[in-house]
């Protein structure tokens, strides 16, 4: 018997706070998935398969991280590991909160069915699980956050954490591109199209980079890096943003008003206003992003003045 073999186990992973976050999900994510498979049920189109899919997908992935950071065993991976914790985190919050709000509205009822309330009240109960669970992650999310004179992985720092939520809203956008917004009717919207790509793209790469701890095999520094693509990334979602809105709702290229007989949920003209508004948010989130990653470089290199 090893004397020392009791520190191959990381007691911080249980006792301390973002410990207790951890546990919280898990339970959390436990129950809602149990629940759902038991009696509140996720069947009913695309959307039930999503939320299931999330809850899944993140009970998961907090189990591995959780037993890996309990074991120590994070240090044999090729990774950043604080990176890839708290982008999980982030992610993990995003795709909660996205469920908890798509699952009531497309499963929960204030009446009962015919077989009784006892549906209704499992779904209620998922809801609020999975509420819990937003929270739980948001949790982790403010406890690895970079703070003054902390010494912290890129991603905990709001450039970083923004990274995360840029991808996030690019999904967003993509996925109302593939709900029939008839985009490539028009070069000028294709090109927007190509925009949202590039910039998703190396949003990737730099979130990959990053996890992957290998931010120094760029040519140049990586803080120089960020901020040239923020800046290019700003000046591409301006130029969509104006572009989409003109040869969508322009009365020569589109229609200003929804038309009537616009199937609800299926309609191209719903889907276009969705990646409107979300190329305005993510355009303030790259704006965001250039001010804070500006901010960064003059704080470090301040000393050297």
């Amino acid at each position: 018997m090893n004397p020392q073999g009791g520190q191959y186990l990381n007691k911080a992973a249980v006792f301390s706070s973002l410990g207790a976050a951890r546990l919280s999900q898990l339970a959390l994510g436990c129950s809602v998935v149990a629940m759902v498979s038991h009696s509140a049920g996720y069947s009913g189109g695309s959307y039930g398969v999503f939320c299931m899919a999330v809850w899944c997908a993140c009970f998961g992935m907090t189990t591995v991280v959780f037993f890996l950071d309990a074991t120590r065993l994070h240090a044999c991976l090729p990774v950043s590991w604080d990176n890839l914790t708290v982008a999980f985190a982030a992610l993990a919050t995003l795709m909660y909160v996205t469920a908890s709000v798509v699952y009531p509205v497309y499963f929960v009822r204030a009446e009962c069915a015919y077989a009784g309330c006892e549906v209704r009240n499992f779904r209620i109960a998922v809801t609020v699980c999975s509420i819990a669970g937003s929270l739980a992650y948001g949790t982790e999310v403010i406890l690895s956050r970079a703070k003054p004179g902390r010494v912290v992985g890129y991603m905990a720092t709001v450039s970083g954490l923004l990274k995360v939520v840029q991808g996030f809203v690019a999904c967003i956008i993509f996925g109302a591109l593939a709900n029939g917004t008839e985009y490539s009717r028009h070069v000028a919207t294709i090109y927007c199209v190509v925009v949202y790509a590039v910039c998703f793209a190396m949003t990737t790469v730099v979130v990959i980079l990053t996890v992957s701890g290998r931010t120094g095999c760029l040519k140049l520094p990586f803080d120089r890096f960020v901020v040239v693509y923020t800046l290019m990334a700003v000046l591409l979602y301006l130029s969509a943003s104006v572009v989409w809105p003109v040869f969508c709702f322009d009365r020569k290229y589109g229609s200003p008003e929804r038309p009537s007989t616009c199937p609800r949920g299926r309609c191209p003209w719903d889907s276009k206003v969705v990646v409107a508004v979300f190329s305005f948010v993510n355009l303030a989130l790259y704006v965001a992003d250039l001010v804070y990653s500006q901010r960064i470089r003059f704080v470090t290199q301040r000393p050297r003045v």
